[in-house]
């Protein structure tokens, strides 16, 4: 059952992101607390996968497998609501149609739009449909296959199917990690296989993935940015990726607090 990450444990998870590893001594001076303090905020994030323990401290997960759904639907909750809102005011009124791919941060898109009219949604996401599912003026074509239960979605050679019947007007879909030459990666071949199905059949393409994304190691290589029509995030891009950010300058839009900026 997933717990409610706290503040403290946010802050724990970027010290870790940005570092790599983080000792309990160190987190209990970053925070002035006791040192069995932290080792309970941190077992509560290890046993949801978020982290993982070492010797003297803990490092981020063995990056083989993506993290479990159900604690990444917790993870940078208000960074994805952003980026949720942003790309709801770029959806325009009026009889949409929508491909929205598998992720928590597309259903965080998902349920942003869910109060609309008039939208036909395509998806090989159930959390996807079912924030949409009590809205009668939304129609809504659910892919048909075997379902991930952990992640309630269907990959594969079916999405690939499944989504070249249709032309959406908009695709929308988020990726397990963005590499500083703007190569996409993801952790299953079939994942891959869904996302490029929709790419490349919708008119514009909107890639969504908070900051966390931002040099996130994931095994399988395909795609890139060049491949997205608009990218929106929450944070400006980092130094490593200034490159990428100048390219494609115009194109990404960072939801800040309160706004949204043109990078």
């Amino acid at each position: 059952m997933l717990k409610i990450i706290t503040k403290r444990q946010a802050r724990i998870l970027e010290i870790v992101r940005e570092e790599s590893f983080a000792s309990i001594d160190h987190l209990a001076g970053q925070f002035e607390v006791t040192p069995q303090t932290v080792r309970r905020m941190v077992n509560q994030l290890c046993d949801q996968g978020l982290l993982r323990r070492v010797h003297g401290g803990v490092s981020l997960p063995v990056q083989d497998q993506n993290i479990a759904y159900g604690s990444r639907q917790g993870l940078n909750p208000e960074a994805k609501r952003r980026i949720a809102a942003a790309v709801s005011e770029f959806i325009p009124e009026g009889g949409a149609s929508l491909m929205i791919g598998l992720g928590t941060t597309p259903e965080y898109v998902a349920q942003a739009l869910a109060s609309r009219r008039d939208l036909r949604v395509i998806t090989n996401n159930l959390n996807v449909a079912a924030a949409f599912a009590r809205n009668p003026d939304v129609e809504i074509t659910i892919a048909g296959g075997t379902l991930r239960p952990f992640d309630r979605d269907i990959i594969g050679d079916t999405a690939v199917n499944f989504f070249s019947r249709f032309k959406a007007d908009f695709g929308i879909f988020g990726v397990g990690g963005i590499d500083e030459d703007g190569t996409l990666l993801d952790f299953y071949s079939g994942e891959v296989q869904a996302r490029q199905a929709i790419v490349g059949n919708c008119r514009t393409a909107l890639l969504v993935a908070d900051a966390s994304k931002f040099g996130r190691n994931a095994t399988v290589r395909a795609g890139h940015l060049n491949d997205c029509h608009h990218f929106f995030t929450d944070r400006p891009l980092p130094a490593d990726f200034q490159p990428v950010a100048e390219q494609y300058s115009g194109n990404i839009h960072v939801a800040a607090e309160g706004r949204v900026i043109a990078a």
